[in-house]
């Protein structure tokens, strides 16, 4: 398998539950923090906002964006609030550092994320240095994966050849794109041993046509990588 890797000069990584295990559960905190604004800016119960919180999470791609749509909030506002959350469950990685440092050309983040909670991430795991560049929401112009212009402009802004690129993701449905871009495809799913806080539909795709592989342990896939290389 590591041959097939061997003309990826660009390796591309989500962050939430990719470059940290499933069942960390980190991204539950901001889960909550979404909630709260939904409910606190609408002025609706918890139930209700989280029924619209995963009604605009599956139609926007993210909550912030059907919340700027439909309601016309400021995103600025919205990071501010949703990622203010206790990074101290992540652990220093340096096993992962290691193995991604080895990897051969540039390393970028992709998320729907902001860049400040990629930094707090990078710090408590201990691999920040390895990464050239983050592309979070913002450089997005505040539209999330999957929506294919996101990918387009992070391809453009760091002059990404697709095809000798590799893309490393949680979801499924955000690797439609880079495998119809020419991205080779890597769907990190939960390693079955601890319980995780997912949608069901957010575990699904790891059979779909759109992944080239699967693993529940990214660290340990890209030691495999290199062992040869």
């Amino acid at each position: 398998m590591s041959r097939a890797f061997d003309h990826i000069d660009t390796w591309v990584f989500d962050l939430d539950n990719t470059l940290y295990p499933h069942h960390v559960n980190l991204w539950q905190q901001v889960d909550a923090r979404i909630g709260e604004f939904v409910s606190n800016w609408l002025n609706v119960t918890a139930e209700e906002a989280r029924r619209i919180q995963k009604d605009y999470y599956l139609r926007y791609g993210t909550t912030m964006r059907g919340m700027m749509t439909e309601h016309g909030v400021r995103a600025d506002d919205y990071l501010a609030y949703v990622h203010q959350i206790d990074h101290s469950p992540l652990e220093p990685n340096p096993a992962m550092g290691a193995a991604i440092a080895r990897l051969p050309g540039r390393k970028l983040i992709l998320t729907n994320g902001s860049t400040d909670h990629v930094g707090a991430v990078l710090a408590r795991l201990g691999i920040g240095d390895h990464f050239e560049a983050v592309f979070d929401i913002i450089a997005a112009e505040l539209e999330p994966k999957p929506a294919p212009q996101t990918y387009q402009r992070f391809l453009a802004l760091h002059d990404v050849d697709p095809g000798k690129a590799a893309m490393f993701e949680d979801l499924a449905r955000n690797l439609v794109v880079p495998h119809q871009l020419g991205m080779t495809t890597v769907l990190v799913v939960p390693d079955g041993t601890q319980e995780v806080v997912r949608e069901d539909w957010e575990l699904e795709g790891r059979d779909a046509a759109h992944v080239d592989y699967v693993t529940d342990d990214l660290t340990g896939f890209l030691q495999m990588l290199r062992a040869t290389g």
